[in-house]
């Protein structure tokens, strides 16, 4: 850490809003950098300007978190199912952590190192192998000296607590996240248990990200800090959502959604939701308040913006942009002038734009996790005859 930086315990202790930044596996992806399907991020040895760049805007958006673009960074996902990307993890992961702390010294931003769930616990490996996956990214973020570390987007609490056990060994800082939604996780465990399986492991932070719309993860939360206060634990609280709409999902979260991942755009909440989100978080009482996959640097900007008063400070971002729309007073339409109001944009329901599209969805629903024959993974590619066998079992769940 930076010499006069406030540590992420620190700046939470004192009851400060820290910002997390966005979703850079979505946000690379539609830049050309991430390859939708195994969701890798090697860009951070290919293509390091790309992660940096979105780096810097993320922190001029007003994030202070700056967290290593490590997801799915585990060896074992690096070369599943045909993914030959002739780079280590280590190399990734290392190249993640210079990239992050690059930026986050350019302003009053720590830098986090991140673990998530691996193709290892989904195919039933032992803990003790699932453990010795997260033992050598970690010996890298300890190498490098990152801030803090997250584990985060668990479906299956057992496995993030894993996480936690060995992250907790290096003795930084950690927060844990599941992607979860108030129904629980994969496996039927509460969001308040959940979290108090996380805190008893060793993290100080406990939240939620992705799978889920913000309210929805905020509610889930919610959940989560009144079980860990039924328990007498204390613990400080983070949420990083989907920047999507998403009442139709099940417990299997957006990644049910025929949508998925192609065609998520319509769902994409507008910076004057992102208020409302932020401004719910903040009420609940979560301090740790960012984004995951769909959020934009714009997202992050809106977040920023809302709990300015609370930070005493707005993000150099908002230079370029009106409070509430209040720059379109110079537009050289007058019914666009007319907009420059919070009050007009509060009320906005926008349209989609299709009238021969529904308003929400159906889930695929296929209802298998952990332990199913269809989510042992290995490291060739996927053959034609698992796809055939996919297909039959996509048409089983659609006339179910």
């Amino acid at each position: 850490m930076a010499p006069g930086k406030k540590g992420i315990l620190e700046r939470l202790n004192a009851g400060e809003v820290v910002i997390g930044d966005g979703g850079f596996v979505f946000a690379l992806e539609k830049r050309g950098y991430v390859k939708a399907g195994p969701w890798t991020p090697e860009a951070t040895v290919t293509h390091p300007e790309a992660v940096r760049q979105l780096h810097r805007e993320f922190l001029r958006a007003g994030a202070n978190v700056m967290q290593t673009f490590t997801f799915y960074a585990s060896d074992d996902k690096l070369e599943n199912r045909g993914n030959n990307l002739r780079l280590t993890g280590q190399q990734i992961n290392e190249a993640a952590c210079d990239l992050a702390r690059e930026v986050a010294n350019e302003g009053d931003a720590l830098v986090a190192g991140g673990v998530c769930q691996t193709p290892s616990y989904l195919s039933c490996k032992s803990e003790v192998e699932v453990k010795a996956i997260f033992k050598k990214q970690i010996d890298v973020f300890v190498k490098k000296n990152v801030d803090f570390l997250i584990a985060e987007y668990f479906e299956h609490v057992e496995e993030a607590e894993w996480a936690v056990q060995v992250l907790k060994t290096t003795g930084k800082p950690i927060a844990a996240c599941l992607c979860i939604g108030p129904e629980g996780d994969l496996n039927g465990v509460s969001p308040g248990d959940c979290a108090v399986k996380l805190v008893k492991a060793g993290a100080q932070i406990v939240g939620i990200n992705c799978h889920f719309d913000p309210m929805t993860c905020v509610e889930t939360v919610r959940l989560m800090k009144q079980g860990v206060e039924r328990a007498g634990l204390r613990a400080h609280y983070m949420v990083q959502p989907l920047a999507y709409h998403t009442p139709d999902c099940n417990r299997q979260g957006f990644i049910d959604l025929p949508e998925f991942p192609f065609a998520l755009e319509p769902r994409i909440l507008t910076r004057w939701d992102m208020h409302k989100y932020a401004r719910e978080a903040y009420n609940v009482g979560i301090r740790f308040i960012g984004g995951c996959c769909g959020f934009e640097p714009y997202h992050i900007r809106a977040v920023a913006e809302e709990l300015a008063s609370e930070r005493g400070f707005l993000p150099p971002a908002s230079e370029k942009h009106g409070l509430w729309g209040s720059g379109l007073e110079m537009h050289t339409k007058p019914w666009v002038r007319a907009r420059s109001r919070r009050e007009y944009w509060e009320k906005i329901r926008p349209a989609s734009g299709r009238p021969k599209c529904p308003s929400l969805s159906t889930p695929e629903s296929w209802g298998i996790t952990k332990g199913h024959a269809d989510l042992i993974q290995h490291k060739e590619a996927t053959s034609a005859q698992e796809i055939q066998h996919l297909l039959e079992m996509q048409q089983k769940a659609r006339t179910k």
